[in-house]
Parts: C-alpha cells; structure tokens; sequence
C-alpha cells in the first residue's frame, strides 16, 4: 500500500517530444485569427468547432491518421483554468505536446496533470492514458511537486478504513520520512496516558487498533519552526452518538486533515525549503464498544482545561486540542492545523471553499492572494469573539459541542484557539476533503484542499538557500 502511495505513482507528463502530437489549446480570439494551421482551422470550421471553454475536437492529417486536437479556452483562459483536465479522458494513448497561451501554460499543465489522476488501486484500469510533452517555459519539478502533494492527498483519503487505519497511516507516515530523512517518533496506546495525550487516549480507545500520536521532524534546527497539525481521524461512527448510516458513509475522509497536511509536508521536504519543520497527526479511529467516551463525560486536557463531552461525535477537536497544546510548547513561528472538521462549515462555503481562521492579518492576506494566485480557493471566516461564551459551560472550561447549531465551524476553531498559544501565529482550516462532482481536473473522491495556497505561502517566505 506504502509503495502505492509513495512510490509507483506514475505521473502523466514526458521528456520526450518525438513524434509527440499537438494540442492547439486556443481563445475564442485566437480561434478567428491566425493561430491555426490553415488545413487545421478548416477542418475546424467545417466540424462546427467553436473556441467555447472546455470544447474538444480531434484532428486528421491529410492521411486520415489523428494529427492532433483542438482544446476551446472560450473568451480567457482565466475563467476555467483548469478545464485542460478533460484532456486526461479525451484524448487517445500517446505522447501529446501542448500548444497554447504563455501564460496559461502552467495552469493547465497542473489541469491536466490533477484531471489524469486515477485511484486504481482495487480497479486496475487497461486503458491507457496519454502523456503531455514537459514545457522548457513552466518549472516541470515544482509541477510534478505540487500534483504528487495532490495525488497524496487524494489516494490517502480514497483508502477505505480497512485498508488506512491508525496503523497504515503510521507506516504512510513512516514511509514518507524516511524517503526525506525526517525523524520520527509515535506515542502509542496507553502511553497517550503516560505522556499526557488524555483526549487523543479517549477517543480513540475504543477502537480495535490502538490511538497514536505520529510526530515528524524535518530540517535544520536553526530554521523558522513551522508546525502543521492533521486530524486523523481514520474513521467516524461518531461514538455512542452515532451517525445515521447516511451521514457514515464518507467517514473514511475524516482524516482529510492528516492526509492533506501529509501532502504539504511532502511538498515542503521535497523543495526543501528552509523551515525546521515538525508535523503532529493524531491518529484515532472513534469507535463504539465497552469503554467508548460517553456524552457528559467530562475530561482534562493536555493544557489543563476541562471538557464537557456534550456529543462523542464532536471528537475531532478533542484530538486536535492535545496535539495543538504540544505544538504550542515549543512556540513555533507559524502553526497550520487542518481537518474534516464541521459541517457547519460546507453549509457556509460548499463542498469546494475551504474556511479558514487567524488573527494573523499579514498572514490571512497572503493565504487569501496565494488561494487567487494558485486558483486554489480559500476563504477567511472571522474567529468572533462574541461567541466565545458558547464553548463553555457552567461547570467546565469547555464543551466540545455547543448547543443551538448557529456558526458551527466558528465555535469549532474557538474551541481549538483555547490550546494555542497567543503569541503565536495560527491558523486553522476546516476542509471537507472530498468532491462530491466530476470536474474537469477534479474527479470524485478525496480532494487535496488550500495546500498548494500554503505551499504558495511558505515557499515565497521560506525560499530554499
């Protein structure tokens, strides 16, 4: 499964240009003037071809062999940037090069790069994909970079939890470090006890695989220390408050958090940018037996705090809490924590707009300009404090579930602003992790969310020396 993952990915771009077929990816405007070959345009024209975005047409030679195809970008290739990705499933096997506006180019070499992606680990699929040709224009290794991040992401969450349980998370974990020479250590089971994890412990201890705390650290000591934090929660019944069969039926994705913050890592290592990096996911499942966590329950977390269990399937920000209070110890420059974590949150933005919370004004900027810059969207929510008196209760610090359900995903990222550190600049996303539609470069199934966004970020800040 590890090599699945890390290793026999296969991504769909070559060096080699010879006999490689051409792919006119052309505007509306180009479309009417002189950027086709002549034999190419009239072909066109007589198909009923029009330059409309996302419009596909294949070409003959005047042999009657395929000669090459025609990719529509309608009016401006910035109004569906990523439409490249119907490419992946339109076009035959082959090597293809791409021929289109400069500076659209990396754009959709990254479309079609994201549309080719394939979850084929149960299906083997004979069909064979076709090959974009690397342009010397667009920097081919930060490409590949960023879709292997992408792909990551996505295999982690696709895996059912038979498959990518606590236990195959750690050794996808493992597997990664190593490949960058990261250490590793794992606080397991009843250490969670020993070495005061007490909420990771509690929600995970139900399960038949024990509840673990993966720490990776990466980089040079004299670095800024950045500190992302994935939740991991392989699988959600939602405990003694369990979920209705409907709303389980995607819990595999819980650990959306972990796998998109896994993905960043790689991206991170793999530029090598000068951060000294540590990356906490705590890894549960919340099942349901004899000594499963109850509602009333009231638990102490790392940091001291008492919690009121008002639902056992708000357990996503009790495991974050313990690992966001040690994240916090060490008082790192930037701390990023992302997770599955509300609905409240796809109720606000969609399955495709991932919220996010800081008081970091110089930071939300620069995450909100990256998401525009990368077309990997995101979107700030406000941490208000006026809701800050619905996260507790009369007799605890915190509850993990407020009652009424208005602003959820804000009373969520209250909730887990209580475990950080003032001074220390945070932010906290709130994925869904998955796409519930085909799109163009997007098929269904897990989805890498806002890690190009901060890739974009750390890299412009934290540029390899």
């Amino acid at each position: 499964m590890t090599a699945f993952l890390l290793e026999n990915r296969v991504l769909p771009f070559s060096t080699d240009n010879e006999d490689a077929k051409p792919i006119w990816a052309v505007t509306k405007e180009q479309f009417e003037g002189e950027h086709l070959p002549p034999r190419v345009k009239k072909w066109a024209s007589s198909a009923g071809f029009e330059a409309k975005s996302g419009n596909f047409l294949l070409v003959p030679g005047e042999d009657g062999e395929l000669s090459g195809a025609l990719l529509g970008l309608g009016d401006n290739p910035d109004d569906n940037p990523f439409v490249s990705g119907k490419l992946a499933k339109l076009l035959p096997e082959g090597n293809w090069q791409l021929a289109g506006p400069s500076a659209a180019m990396e754009k959709l070499l990254l479309g079609f790069g994201m549309g080719a992606y394939q979850f084929s680990y149960y299906k083997k699929s004979g069909k064979q994909k076709p090959n974009l040709v690397q342009d010397n224009s667009v920097d081919s290794v930060d490409l590949q970079r960023q879709l292997s991040g992408v792909y990551l992401a996505r295999d982690l969450i696709n895996i059912p939890t038979n498959d990518m349980g606590p236990e195959a998370l750690e050794r996808v974990f493992r597997t990664l470090a190593n490949h960058y020479h990261a250490e590793v250590n794992v606080v397991l089971g009843d250490a969670l006890l020993e070495q005061n994890f007490p909420l990771i412990h509690t929600v995970g201890r139900a399960s038949s695989e024990e509840p673990r705390l993966l720490e990776m650290n990466w980089g040079k000591s004299t670095d800024p220390k950045i500190t992302l934090v994935g939740k991991g929660v392989c699988f959600d019944t939602g405990g003694l408050n369990i979920k209705p069969g409907s709303a389980m039926s995607l819990m595999k994705k819980d650990m959306g958090g972990a796998a998109n913050v896994l993905a960043l890592a790689l991206m991170i290592m793999d530029a090598n940018l000068s951060v000294n990096l540590r990356v906490l996911i705590p890894a549960v499942e919340n099942s349901i037996s004899a000594n499963a966590f109850r509602p009333s329950d009231i638990l102490i977390s790392r940091k001291g705090l008492s919690i009121q269990i008002d639902n056992t399937d708000a357990e996503g920000r009790l495991v974050l809490a313990d690992a966001l209070a040690l994240a916090s110890e060490d008082k790192p420059e930037l701390m990023i924590d992302m997770a599955t974590l509300t609905g409240a949150a796809r109720v606000a933005l969609g399955p495709d707009l991932p919220p996010y919370y800081t008081d970091d004004e110089t930071l939300a900027s620069e995450i909100y300009d990256a998401g525009q810059q990368e077309e990997d969207h995101v979107w700030r929510m406000p941490l208000y404090k006026g809701y800050e008196a619905d996260v507790t209760t009369k007799i605890t610090d915190l509850t993990n579930a407020p009652s009424g359900g208005f602003a959820g995903s804000i009373t969520a990222a209250l909730f887990l602003k209580r475990f950080v550190d003032p001074e220390i600049s945070w932010v906290h996303f709130d994925i869904y992790g998955w796409n519930p539609k085909d799109r163009a470069h997007a098929p269904v199934g897990g989805e890498a969310q806002a890690i190009r966004s901060l890739y974009r970020v750390l890299k412009d800040r934290y540029p390899a020396t």
